[in-house]
């Protein structure tokens, strides 16, 4: 960005009155029993100086790897229509202007833009847009904020934080269970990000954050609004998502979640507002339950969903789009059947045979999709799983390949020229049975073999899987 002179300059920030402490995660609980949080609590915290925070976040360093994140990550626009292609020349032009209202505390978001996705349930969630201007400076506020915050966060938290994945948090869950703890709590939040109290949320905040400034620019974002309808309406709670701000905010309010669980020794995951708490009886399940139900309705001012959260076994439960089976004393990681039935959906989409289609993209676009399914469930154990939905996938490719070959003539020659013998090349020719049917006959498998299909293009989730099983 363009900065000035005197902004390019790197920030000189007093660290005088800034204190240096060891000390344990949580000091109202020192007979915590968890080895995690005894591990965790010896770590040394350095306090990090946060009196002058705002000239750090609008510094030309933090800025300039903000907007890289923001045009790395493309999206959608805001409410002002601009794209993310044009967002780096307009704060060429327009950027030491908006650093200087940011620093005088003039600057004011733009409410953000209302989308409603569907979800696998039947009901839509709610995504709030902020321009592309707003997410960059959202972007730069969350990468300072981070390294404030981070150091606090729990161990035993995965969601949004760096050097932590979905993938730990299941290794992590699947390591509980094995040891004995059988029973989860599986904690749903109803409308977390649309529940948000305001008031918690920058009191949490200001603990650690001493220029006011930065507070008063964070709640101007909470309080930006939704423009629904040509309206803007005023946000009264919630973090909305969609902006690279909301998940650190909602890690820093769940984090209070976190404390007291350590405190109590539990055994937990918890990915943003998806939390599994992992007990060895049903009897303390149900405790469990009862007390974070009061600890997040009289501490956080949050529910719990009591249609999505129950005391159960994990054979029995989602989580992360995992679930568990036992085999042999052991229990292991598997594709929850939601998320197959997703999976399933998306290849029906791409697979569509009423859906004209260059054969070579038809191919091109099912690999993206299955790719990143596979990359995202390959510490399931799927391997016979995989090979039944590949036959699958290939008899619908094989009823769209046969649904363009519409005339007589067309068949009979393109299954004489592939190896069918005349005779039974013009009697499939002629048939009046229907495209998904005729897609599971010998002929049109001889015809149209598994190393056609590949020869195109084509990649079975069979071989992605045993390809990122090796890495």
């Amino acid at each position: 960005m363009n900065l000035s002179k005197r902004e390019q300059r790197p920030q000189k920030t007093s660290n005088e009155g800034c204190l240096e402490e060891d000390r344990l995660e949580v000091e109202r609980a020192p007979r915590a029993h968890s080895s995690t949080l005894a591990s965790s609590s010896e770590k040394a915290r350095t306090e990090i100086c946060t009196k002058n925070l705002l000239e750090r976040i609008v510094s030309s360093e933090n800025m300039d790897r903000a907007l890289r994140r923001v045009e790395r990550n493309k999206g959608s626009h805001g409410i002002d229509g601009m794209q993310t292609d044009t967002l780096r020349s307009y704060l060429t032009e327009h950027g030491e202007v908006l650093i200087k209202e940011i620093l005088e505390g003039r600057y004011k978001p733009s409410p953000v833009r209302k989308v409603e996705i569907p979800k696998p349930d039947g009901g839509k969630r709610g995504l709030g847009i902020p321009t592309v201007v707003d997410r960059v400076i959202q972007q730069a506020i969350a990468q300072i904020l981070t390294e404030v915050f981070e150091p606090e966060f729990s161990v035993h938290s995965y969601g949004f934080r760096p050097n932590k994945s979905a993938h730990q948090a299941l290794k992590q869950a699947e390591t509980y269970i094995n040891l004995g703890y059988k029973v989860v709590v599986d904690v749903d939040l109803e409308k977390f990000f649309d529940r948000v109290n305001h008031d918690k949320l920058m009191h949490l905040i200001s603990q650690k954050v001493e220029d006011k400034r930065v507070l008063s620019l964070i709640r101007r974002y909470l309080t930006a609004g939704v423009m629904e309808h040509g309206i803007c309406v005023v946000s009264k709670e919630g973090t909305p998502q969609g902006g690279p701000l909301s998940p650190l905010l909602s890690n820093i309010m769940l984090n209070e979640l976190d404390k007291m669980l350590e405190g109590r020794g539990h055994k937990f995951c918890r990915y943003a507002d998806d939390c599994n708490i992992y007990v060895k009886s049903r009897r303390a399940g149900m405790r469990v339950m009862e007390t974070v139900r009061r600890f997040l309705e009289n501490e956080l001012r949050l529910k719990i969903n009591e249609g999505k959260s129950a005391v159960a076994s994990p054979t029995k439960r989602k989580f992360l789009g995992y679930s568990f089976y036992y085999f042999k004393g052991i229990y292991k990681l598997r594709a929850h059947s939601k998320s197959l039935s997703k999976l399933k959906d998306k290849i029906r989409e791409v697979t569509n045979r009423n859906v004209s289609m260059n054969f070579e993209v038809r191919l091109k676009k099912l690999t993206e999709k299955t790719r990143g399914w596979v990359n995202y469930f390959k510490l399931a154990d799927m391997s016979y799983l995989l090979i039944e939905i590949d036959k699958w996938i290939r008899r619908r490719l094989r009823a769209c390949i046969w649904k363009t070959w519409k005339r007589v003539r067309t068949r009979f020659t393109s299954l004489c020229k592939l190896g069918i013998e005349r005779q039974k090349a013009w009697e499939y020719a002629n048939t009046r049975k229907g495209y998904w049917r005729i897609s599971n006959s010998p002929i049109l498998s001889r015809a149209i073999t598994n190393d056609r299909l590949i020869k195109r293009g084509y990649i079975s989730m069979s071989a992605m899987y045993k390809k990122v099983k090796l890495v």
